[in-house]
């Protein structure tokens, strides 16, 4: 089974800045390639933050209230008053979480929700910078066609892995939802066939009206 990586859904051409980049910069940037977020590189190409749309606001909103209307906002003890960052080194968040381009999308996937970040930039293993991943990047593998994941299923979960011969189940795909059905034999292969199903790429669910029978003793032993 072929999963896709981080490297076949990244974003190769990726717009960054380096530290010194100011504000107006940055500001520019992002509304010229119309992204929230730039990954943030030192001389070597190396990931060293992330300055995003919500970063460029902490500074704003530093600022007194124009109309006078709002209390003034204390720095937090020991953190920088957002006020005075100018540069994308003063403003990104650091350092940057990070994936590589062979992590699977479950990798990914995990990483993004327990993080609680949005995108990655992605490092080579020279930690240098190659891509970049979203997470419209990762919802991407659900768009795969219906019979795209049928054939994965037949030819590779049933047939290659579990040397089944694909008459003797049905498979039925529809927007992603695979419905299985069908009599297996030993019967603890059911919940094997459930979850190499659910890891293709591109189910977003699986219903099985399998059946199964344990197998006898004379089956264990090759017997007729």
């Amino acid at each position: 089974m072929q999963h896709r990586t981080v490297h076949d859904l990244m974003t190769r051409a990726v717009v960054r800045v380096h530290r010194d980049t100011g504000f107006k910069k940055i500001a520019q940037i992002l509304a010229e390639y119309d992204i929230t977020a730039l990954p943030v590189v030192d001389d070597d190409e190396h990931p060293v933050g992330v300055v995003s749309e919500a970063d460029l606001l902490g500074k704003e909103a530093g600022h007194p209230d124009p109309a006078g209307l709002l209390p003034s906002r204390e720095p937090r003890p020991g953190s920088r008053v957002p006020t005075e960052a100018d540069t994308a080194d003063e403003l990104m968040t650091s350092p940057p979480v990070v994936a590589r381009p062979e992590w699977n999308v479950v990798e990914a996937a995990r990483v993004m929700a327990d993080k609680q970040v949005k995108r990655l930039p992605v490092v080579n293993e020279a930690d240098r910078l190659v891509g970049i991943l979203s997470r419209a990047d990762l919802v991407r593998v659900f768009l795969r066609r219906d019979d795209a994941i049928k054939e994965e299923i037949t030819r590779d979960v049933l047939e290659r892995t579990l040397g089944l011969a694909a008459s003797q189940l049905a498979v039925e795909v529809q927007e992603g939802c695979v419905t299985l059905r069908g009599e297996v034999t030993p019967v603890h292969l059911i919940a094997v066939i459930e979850r190499l199903c659910q890891g293709v790429d591109g189910v977003v669910k699986v219903r099985s009206h399998l059946t199964g029978r344990p197998e006898t003793a004379s089956a264990r032993a090759g017997l007729p």
